[in-house]
């Protein structure tokens, strides 16, 4: 969507062996083995590029059919109906729910955290979150991780997590 965590995303994937690549092609976003939403930024331009993109649409008729796409970080929160993020935002709508700005705790959410279950720490930088019955596991009181269909969201970024976030990517790498 012309911003984000790319390159890192990029290099994380490849180190891990994947032929990665970034695209603005919503045929290439169809075909690939594994999207992969990647996301720092605000909402409101994030949505905007990608429906600028035509990703928007890519994106929804790829979960549609049930195909593996992964959301970070703000990839996890665009995919909800919608986030409170700059006045308002509609989401892409793979997840129910909307994402929120954090009120407790430290804001904005920077550094490791365990997710629960599982107890694993990863790295977290956000204002936001998924209020979502979509969650499967929480850091802190945070949803951490949300999915449905073929649609895996994280607030964490796995691609700044070390030795645990490349375990995660692998998972998500390899075929079912």
């Amino acid at each position: 969507y012309g911003a984000g965590n790319v390159r890192s995303v990029l290099v994380a994937c490849e180190r891990l062996g994947a032929d990665a690549r970034a695209t603005g092609d919503p045929d290439e976003v169809a075909r690939a083995d594994l999207a992969v939403l990647p996301g720092v930024g605000s909402a409101r331009s994030a949505m905007q590029g990608l429906a600028a993109r035509g990703l928007d649409a890519a994106l929804r008729e790829r979960v549609a059919v049930g195909r593996p796409t992964l959301g970070i970080c703000l990839g996890l929160q665009l995919a909800l109906e919608w986030s409170d993020e700059d006045g308002g935002v509609p989401g892409l709508a793979l997840l129910t729910g909307r994402a929120v700005r954090l009120h407790h705790g430290r804001v904005p959410r920077i550094g490791w955290a365990r997710v629960e279950p599982g107890g694993e720490e990863f790295y977290f930088a956000h204002s936001f979150a998924a209020d979502t019955p979509a969650a499967t596991a929480t850091s802190e009181g945070v949803v951490a991780v949300a999915e449905s269909d073929g649609f895996l969201g994280v607030q964490f970024h796995p691609e700044k997590s070390g030795r645990a976030g490349a375990r995660f990517l692998e998972r998500c790498l390899s075929p079912a």
